[in-house]
């Protein structure tokens, strides 16, 4: 088996952008692929949808030209990971990683025996059954939110298979004590994600983070970091709206 469409536009350009779905739709992750995003994120710990919905999408989305990752809230359940993996998403996203310990938990359960804990059981042909290619194709990040896990962020960029960090902007500035409106702007916070992105890159992994908007995307861009989400489908379709709405009325 090849890469995967993640691993392949990781390996081709200095950064791929990527959408953000938090409903259990097929349109968004289309007008994203269509729209040229690199990479469409489902987000399970945030949205509304499961694992069981975000299966279903994915299996749709099999010959669609954009890579795909999903959040999920922990790696504790180790289920869900594998079944979206089953279903072949390219990467999983954990949340608030504190701890090496946790990125490691996430990483067994995308691994098989002996070296971790998916159970096997393929939802797509076309992934083959190959169990070494399975795991081999999947990429795991771990996300940096919290001022624990920015404490611990050179250890947990040191697990062995993490392929990247992913850093959450507004969670790491509650745990920072700062405000949530355009956080990743704010001095603070902005020494933070340098510090992830610094990191990261000393370990020879991606760094990846929720921008939120085009112009912060080139901003974090410029700053080194890979991985981009510029924007969830709903505030995509918001701004169309709002354009085509001051167009119609002559505000444009």
């Amino acid at each position: 088996m090849s890469d995967s469409r993640l691993q392949q536009a990781l390996a081709d350009k200095p950064q791929v952008w990527g959408g953000w779905i938090t409903g259990p739709t097929f349109l968004g992750p289309d007008e994203f692929a269509h729209a040229g995003y690199d990479y469409v994120g489902f987000d399970i710990q945030h949205g509304y949808l499961d694992d069981a919905d975000v299966a279903q999408v994915l299996r749709r989305m099999e010959h669609l030209p954009i890579a795909t990752a999903v959040r999920l809230p922990s790696a504790a359940a180790a289920a869900p990971i594998g079944r979206v993996l089953d279903a072949g998403a390219d990467a999983i996203i954990v949340a608030m990683v504190d701890r090496p310990e946790q990125a490691a938990e996430a990483i067994a359960a995308t691994r098989y025996a002996p070296t971790g804990i998916r159970s096997f059981g393929p939802l797509r042909a076309s992934l083959g059954i190959d169990p070494a290619a399975l795991a081999d194709r999947v990429n795991v990040f771990a996300m940096i939110e919290t001022a624990a896990g920015l404490d611990a962020v050179d250890e947990i960029c040191a697990v062995p298979g993490l392929a990247g960090v992913y850093v959450g902007p507004a969670d790491l500035a509650i745990s920072l004590g700062d405000e949530v409106v355009k956080a990743a702007s704010r001095p603070k916070v902005r020494d933070a994600i340098v510090r992830v992105q610094q990191a990261a890159a000393a370990a020879g992994i991606v760094a990846g983070i929720h921008a939120g908007d085009g112009i912060t995307g080139k901003e974090l861009a410029a700053l080194g970091f890979q991985l981009i989400t510029l924007a969830p489908e709903s505030q995509a379709l918001r701004r169309g709206a709002i354009a085509h709405l001051a167009e119609a009325q002559g505000r444009a």
